[in-house]
Protein backbone atom coordinates (compact mmCIF):
# COMPACT_ATOMS: atom_id res chain seq x y z
CA UNK A 1 0.00 0.00 0.00
CA UNK A 2 1.67 2.91 -1.38
CA UNK A 3 1.47 6.19 1.16
CA UNK A 4 1.25 10.14 0.30
CA UNK A 5 3.60 12.54 1.65
CA UNK A 6 3.99 15.97 0.95
CA UNK A 7 7.42 17.48 0.20
CA UNK A 8 7.34 21.15 0.77
CA UNK A 9 9.50 24.27 0.24
CA UNK A 10 9.40 27.31 2.15
CA UNK A 11 8.83 30.80 0.83
CA UNK A 12 11.75 32.31 1.88
CA UNK A 13 14.57 29.06 0.23
CA UNK A 14 12.91 29.83 -2.67
CA UNK A 15 13.63 33.37 -2.88
CA UNK A 16 16.86 32.93 -2.08
CA UNK A 17 17.39 30.07 -4.61
CA UNK A 18 14.68 30.35 -7.46
CA UNK A 19 16.09 27.43 -9.72
CA UNK A 20 15.54 25.07 -6.90
CA UNK A 21 12.38 24.20 -8.19
CA UNK A 22 13.76 22.78 -11.20
CA UNK A 23 16.23 21.40 -9.54
CA UNK A 24 13.78 19.12 -6.81
CA UNK A 25 11.42 18.60 -9.79
CA UNK A 26 13.77 17.12 -11.93
CA UNK A 27 15.61 15.07 -8.51
CA UNK A 28 11.80 13.82 -7.85
CA UNK A 29 10.91 12.70 -11.22
CA UNK A 30 14.13 10.73 -11.86
CA UNK A 31 14.05 8.91 -8.10
CA UNK A 32 11.66 6.95 -9.20
CA UNK A 33 14.50 5.05 -11.26
CA UNK A 34 16.49 3.98 -8.14
CA UNK A 35 13.19 3.09 -5.86
CA UNK A 36 10.33 1.23 -7.45
CA UNK A 37 7.59 2.35 -5.80
CA UNK A 38 8.27 5.92 -5.64
CA UNK A 39 6.14 8.06 -7.79
CA UNK A 40 6.43 12.06 -7.99
CA UNK A 41 2.50 12.57 -8.48
CA UNK A 42 1.94 16.54 -8.46
CA UNK A 43 3.59 19.56 -8.14
CA UNK A 44 1.96 22.98 -7.13
CA UNK A 45 2.55 26.22 -5.31
CA UNK A 46 0.26 27.45 -2.63
CA UNK A 47 -1.09 30.37 -3.05
CA UNK A 48 -1.77 31.27 0.76
CA UNK A 49 2.18 30.48 2.09
CA UNK A 50 3.82 30.45 -1.44
CA UNK A 51 5.32 27.27 -0.64
CA UNK A 52 6.10 24.72 -3.30
CA UNK A 53 4.66 21.44 -2.87
CA UNK A 54 5.45 17.95 -4.31
CA UNK A 55 2.78 14.82 -3.35
CA UNK A 56 4.50 12.04 -3.89
CA UNK A 57 3.80 8.25 -3.77
CA UNK A 58 6.04 6.53 -1.61
CA UNK A 59 6.32 2.74 -1.15
CA UNK A 60 6.11 0.78 2.77
CA UNK A 61 9.31 1.39 5.14
CA UNK A 62 10.45 4.01 2.60
CA UNK A 63 12.23 6.75 4.90
CA UNK A 64 11.67 10.21 3.79
CA UNK A 65 14.50 11.62 5.46
CA UNK A 66 17.19 9.59 3.10
CA UNK A 67 15.46 10.82 0.22
CA UNK A 68 15.96 14.21 1.90
CA UNK A 69 19.51 13.73 2.78
CA UNK A 70 20.23 12.67 -1.02
CA UNK A 71 18.81 15.91 -1.91
CA UNK A 72 20.75 18.16 0.06
CA UNK A 73 23.63 17.16 -2.01
CA UNK A 74 21.81 18.72 -5.48
CA UNK A 75 20.62 21.69 -4.04
CA UNK A 76 21.89 24.81 -1.87
CA UNK A 77 22.57 24.61 1.92
CA UNK A 78 18.97 24.25 3.66
CA UNK A 79 17.52 22.46 6.80
CA UNK A 80 14.36 20.06 6.29
CA UNK A 81 11.97 18.68 8.96
CA UNK A 82 8.94 16.82 9.19
CA UNK A 83 5.98 18.91 10.54
CA UNK A 84 3.43 18.28 13.03
CA UNK A 85 0.15 16.91 11.21
CA UNK A 86 -2.48 15.02 12.73
CA UNK A 87 -4.06 11.56 11.04
CA UNK A 88 -5.84 11.85 8.23
CA UNK A 89 -3.13 14.74 6.99
CA UNK A 90 -0.96 13.65 5.02
CA UNK A 91 2.90 13.32 6.25
CA UNK A 92 5.04 16.65 5.44
CA UNK A 93 8.37 17.13 5.29
CA UNK A 94 9.61 21.19 5.01
CA UNK A 95 12.54 22.15 3.41
CA UNK A 96 14.04 25.63 4.22
CA UNK A 97 16.83 28.03 4.42
CA UNK A 98 19.40 27.27 6.68
CA UNK A 99 18.89 29.35 10.69
CA UNK A 100 21.55 32.35 11.38
CA UNK A 101 23.14 30.00 14.02
CA UNK A 102 22.66 26.85 12.25
CA UNK A 103 24.63 28.23 8.57
CA UNK A 104 27.33 29.14 11.39
CA UNK A 105 28.18 25.76 12.31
Amino acid sequence: MLEVVEIRVSYRYVKEHSWVIQGITGFLSAYFMEKPGFTLKRHFEELETGMHVWLCDIPPKMKVPTLLRRLKDDIPPCQYRQLETSPPARPQFLIDSLEPESAAS
